[in-house]
């Protein structure tokens, strides 16, 4: 049984009030900003020649000075709830793509992935936590204290107002605050309930040694979760991240962000599964376990580069207005992490994880797996932050708040993870399956 050790228990606390720290000094700093300030941070940004606009919002409504700087002083002053934001849909996400693969091993009655199920578990225990979070989120942005979504003003779908928006009108059926609301509690309360369900269940299956019946519901539940997720994952795509600019959207857009979380997913049953064998807790994981979770991660990451290229090249050669105006303030204004994503998402994996041997390697597989969670932590922040913060992020404001935000949830997501480990049997004895995981070998 898996011990939390003090040292690692020590180090989640540390990034938690760290983190803290550093995001309360970036709201403080961000509080303080002025009108005269914004002034000044939208003077430098056209001072650069640069004018594309980075959400499609700004091409409706009034065009004047006072427009303007409204609208420039609701993007400066989103950047902290858009660093949480960013942090707590990526791992929400990545948690439930760990229920997701999990269950998907169920259903299918695989064998090799058995002594790793208590691992994907413990990830998905943090689903309730970054829930809350986004939930939290939700009712600051439903009651106007937020603005990370421009569609919530009512201003907006109000005919004969001079910033009413006809797009956004066409669509309010699904974009309206009261139907948002429901939507956000239900994938919550939905995820958070189905992974106590499997969890339940495996324990169960466990205590009666594969009881057929209880394996039966085990099963059928898995199938439920995947049919949950496949509807769940792609509104939730469009709610929290694609309605962050209104008039833009892609068909591909959820396979896009839906992959990005399982890949980081996958990455990060790799650096638990490891850490749990470096340190002597799961001796049954082996270099052929460790290949098919390279296979996993090398897959997702090339699944990923396609929905991005197809996403990019079919909408940047239509050239229709409210479409090609989402890469154009991503190239303008974040070129220094639109493109060179792709290095850490794409080309790394590509170049390194392609070989088979090399995926039997620990340390390039672990090096692997922290370079593309980085990276598509780096995506959402691609996702996010232009619809939200703008021209203006490279300040120190946004580093302070993205650096603290992510140091807060991750040394959560260690502590709560870790945690739940430490309070279950880290190998699935009544599995069925249990046999052929232990003598599990990659035939090539």
């Amino acid at each position: 049984m898996y011990s939390f050790s003090p040292k690692l228990r020590l180090y989640s606390i540390v990034f938690i009030v760290l983190g803290l720290i550093l995001f309360g000094a970036g709201y403080f700093m961000n509080h303080s900003i002025d009108d005269a300030r914004i002034e000044h941070m939208m003077e430098v940004v056209h001072s650069t020649g640069h004018n594309a606009p980075t959400h499609s919002s700004e091409l409706v409504g009034p065009q004047d000075h006072a427009a303007h700087l409204e609208h420039a002083k609701m993007q400066v002053h989103n950047q902290p709830l858009a660093a949480v934001h960013t942090i707590a849909v990526f791992l929400f996400a990545l948690s439930c793509c760990a229920l997701f693969f999990y269950s998907i091993q169920n259903a299918a009655h695989a064998g090799w992935p058995i002594i790793i199920l208590r691992v994907m578990e413990a990830i998905a225990s943090f689903i309730p936590w970054a829930g809350a979070a986004l939930i939290i989120l939700m009712v600051l942005n439903v009651t106007h204290q937020g603005h990370l979504f421009h569609w919530m003003d009512p201003a907006l779908t109000e005919k004969g107002n001079a910033n009413f928006d006809p797009i956004l009108y066409e669509k309010k059926k699904f974009l309206n605050i009261p139907f948002y609301a429901v939507r956000t509690i239900l994938y919550v309360i939905g995820a958070t309930f189905f992974a106590w369900k499997l969890k339940t269940l495996s324990k169960k299956v466990d205590d009666n040694k594969g009881d057929r019946k209880i394996y039966a519901s085990y099963y059928s539940w898995s199938v439920g979760y995947i049919v949950f997720f496949g509807f769940c994952s792609a509104a939730w795509a469009w709610d929290w991240l694609m309605s962050i600019d209104p008039h833009w959207y892609s068909t591909m857009y959820i396979w896009y962000a839906m992959v990005s979380a399982l890949a980081s997913s996958i990455a990060v049953m790799i650096l638990i599964s490891v850490y749990l064998k470096k340190n002597g807790f799961l001796p049954q994981f082996n270099d052929n376990h460790l290949h098919d979770l390279g296979v996993f991660l090398f897959a997702t990451s090339m699944l990923w580069t396609y929905t991005w290229f197809a996403q990019f090249m079919l909408y940047w050669y239509a050239n229709i207005p409210e479409e090609v105006n989402y890469f154009f303030g991503r190239f303008e204004y974040y070129s220094w992490t639109f493109l060179p994503v792709l290095i850490f998402v794409f080309l790394l994996p590509l170049l390194v994880l392609v070989s088979s041997s090399i995926k039997r390697n620990y340390k390039v597989v672990t090096t692997m797996a922290v370079i593309v969670i980085f990276g598509h932590w780096v995506n959402h922040f691609n996702m996010v932050m232009p619809g939200t913060v703008g021209p203006f992020w490279k300040t120190p404001e946004v580093l302070l708040l993205n650096l603290g935000a992510v140091l807060l949830f991750v040394g959560l997501f260690i502590f709560v993870v870790m945690t739940a480990l430490s309070k279950t049997k880290l190998i699935p004895t009544g599995n069925p399956f249990l046999k052929e995981s232990e003598i599990y070998e990659y035939p090539f």
